[in-house]
This record gives structure tokens, sequence and C-alpha cells, in this order.
């Protein structure tokens, strides 16, 4: 959308199948029967199957108000979003531009913005919580993401309800708060989450999950010769166990993955999400996965949690960026159960993944204190700073011994 990367840059080309002796078909399926193992296109071909993959993905959800339907009222999802959101920007040369939630897709969009032409547009973000990035961050992780916005110009309205988008002649001109206050604007962008597509599933008669198609760790349906994955189906949390409707590429991928293996024949089940994501906004960077503190205590989990301020340089190295990680522990065991980073640098950031590794290998801060980091001054904090560790031994200070 930015115009950084072309749109056949970022689809896979025709040759990639076609080099693997892989059949492409582009056309839509109209309808499978699982009992004769054919499936119907849209273009009239029958396909016969031995074993059916469903990964139909999601679409973006938006919010059941007045004016939802008014042009110059965008979602983000696929490429063609983007290109009819760069041919908008483009010939409508809009002025005031207001973001209905402050989820990361909308905050990425938002700082583009502003980075891109810098006095150009009027922005403002609403959302019904009290913070941005709900998902991935607790409020005081959250609070320096929110200063940095504002910082850069990006109207943050908190705590606030839409109730209705404002339109003349069929065209968006501007938004409605639950208070009765309005807001002029030339265009509107909607991400508030995305509800998976589940038409051609339901129309199969495979049994749904709460948040999709219900598998199981081997991704196989309620019919043993159909599969399914990606953000069609009803995912599990690693730590809780319960369905979660965590929607992201990286899990998508893998399951996929996942899928060819079982075809080849091995029997690897899946162990659930953690929600490991990252966005950069600007010249902030954020990282969470596992448990937040909040989500902690929905799941009636008590925990005991630890923040630590580092850089990602040691302090005599010229550029020097600070960053900041929590992590969240089990207060039973101090296991670990979640991580989140606010950095200002893009290499840091990446920490999370070692955060994540932690969690599924069910460390606990004990083994934390242990932690050994690759060390070096141009690319680390010092030894004696490394916050994972730190953020353990604080916690260990916490709970006394066992």
């Amino acid at each position: 959308m930015a115009g950084l990367a072309t749109g056949e840059s970022i689809v896979n080309p025709d040759t990639m199948f076609s080099n693997n002796n892989i059949d492409l078909v582009v056309d839509r399926v109209k309808s499978v029967d699982r009992q004769s193992k054919m499936l119907k296109t849209a273009g009239g071909r029958e396909i016969f199957y031995d074993k059916l993959v469903v990964s139909t993905g999601s679409k973006p959800f938006v919010l059941p108000i007045p004016g939802n339907d008014l042009k110059g009222l965008f979602t983000l999802r696929t490429l063609v979003d983007a290109e009819d959101i760069r041919e908008y920007i483009a010939e409508e040369k809009p002025k005031k531009i207001v973001f209905v939630g402050a989820g990361f897709i909308n905050l990425e969009i938002a700082t583009l913005l502003v980075e891109s032409a810098p006095d150009a547009y009027e922005v403002t973000v609403v959302e019904l919580l009290e913070q941005p990035l709900g998902v991935m961050l607790d409020s005081d992780m959250a609070k320096p993401v929110t200063e940095y916005l504002e910082g850069r110009g990006i109207s943050m309205l908190l705590g606030k309800q839409v109730a209705s988008i404002l339109g003349e002649g069929g065209k968006v001109t501007g938004v409605k708060l639950a208070t009765g206050e309005s807001l002029g604007a030339d265009m509107v962008f909607m991400n508030v989450g995305s509800t998976p597509d589940l038409s051609l599933a339901k129309a199969m008669d495979l049994e749904m999950g709460k948040f999709g198609i219900k598998v199981n760790p081997l991704f196989e349906t309620s019919d043993p010769h159909v599969f399914a994955g990606g953000d069609c189906i009803e995912n599990h949390h690693f730590i809780t166990g319960n369905p979660t409707p965590i929607q992201l590429r990286g899990p998508a991928v893998i399951q996929g993955r996942a899928i060819a293996k079982r075809l080849a024949g091995f029997n690897i089940p899946f162990p659930g999400l953690l929600g490991n994501s990252a966005t950069r906004l600007g010249d902030k960077y954020v990282a969470a996965t596992g448990l937040t503190e909040a989500d902690a205590a929905a799941n009636k989990i008590e925990t005991v949690c630890a923040t630590v301020d580092s850089r990602s340089k040691h302090g005599m190295i010229p550029g020097v960026k600070p960053w900041r990680l929590k992590l969240v522990f089990e207060s039973k065991d101090q296991r670990l159960i979640g991580g989140q980073i606010v950095s200002d640098s893009g290499s840091a950031v990446k920490e999370i993944d070692t955060v994540n590794a932690l969690i599924t290998g069910k460390k606990t801060a004990s083994d934390l204190v242990y932690l050994m980091c690759a060390g070096n001054p141009d690319c680390s904090s010092e030894p004696s700073l490394e916050p994972i560790t730190i953020a353990a031994e604080q916690v260990l200070a916490r709970v006394g011994r066992k």
C-alpha cells in the first residue's frame, strides 16, 4: 500500500506450481461431494480427490453500524484492498482520515501515511479500549506506544465507541461516536478483526467449533479425508488449551507445513498457538507472545510479572537504542507464560522469538536465570543487562526460595 513493493512481488508466480508438477486451477469451488470425493468448480470442472485440504481463510469484520457500506470506508486484507486504497488516495486526496480500531493493521497504515507525507493528513484513531494493541500488550506496555503515536501527530481517542459512519451522496463524510460527538472524515479505515470464511465448510457439513472448523492436532476434520488449516479453523491456545480466535500468517504457514507432513506419513501433533507476533509503527517496534497479564487474569491464572529496560548495544557504543521487556510468569510454579517487547530497535524486538521458544519449552524463572545469550558490544546489551535473565531474577526475588 505504501508503494514499497509491487503486487507481483508478494504473490507466488504460477511457475512455482508448474515447476513442481502441481496443477494450478484458478477458479471458485462451487460444491464438494464428500461421498464421491469430488468437487465442482464454478467453471464447470470436476476434480476427484483422495485427500482434500480446506484453507478458505477469513474475511474482515465490519461493525454492523449505519454507514458501514459508504464509499471511502476501507478494510485491508488482500492485495486488491491495498490497490483500491492507493487508487482512492490518489484520486480523492483525502485530508482527514479516521481509523476505527487501534490494532496493528490500522496503526501500521496510520504511521505509514504519516511517514510518507507528514503534513498531508489529519489522522485520528478511535479505539473502544483504553489502550492501543489490546490483544498484544498490557496497559503499562501500551502507554509508551500511545505517547509515541501522539508525538507523531496521530490523535488517539481511546475508550471511545463508534456509533455510525456519516455520509453524504453515498460517500464518507465523518464518524459519529456513542457520546454524540462527530469527527469529520474524508476516508475511514475499519480494521477491527476478521471472521473465518466457513461457507464452503458448512455446505460440506463439516463439524464446527467455537471459532471455525473443528480439527484435531493433525488438522484432520470430522471427515478423515478432509484436512483444514489457517484462519478458517478453530485453533487452541498452547497454555490454556482453550479455543482461541488467533488468526496470524505465521501459524497458517506452519499449519500448511504440518498438513503436508501428515500427508507424507508423519505423525507430529500440533502443540497449539501462542499468538507470537510483531509490528513496526514508524520508529517503534512492538512484539508479544503468550498471555498478557490481563489475559491470565481472565483465565483465572495468578501471575507474577517483571518489566526490564534494556538497550540494543553496550552503553559505550554509539547508536544505542532503548527497549523494554515484560515477562509474565504463573505464580504457582513460576512457569513463563507470556512476553511483551516495546523497542526502538528492530533487532531487539525479535528477542520475542526467544521468549516464545522458552514458553513452548515450559521453562520457569529458575531456568531463565541461567539463560546464556550471545554477546557483542555492537549487537547486544552487556551480558549483565540481558533483560530476560534480569526479569527472572526479579521474579525469584519476589517469590523467595522454594
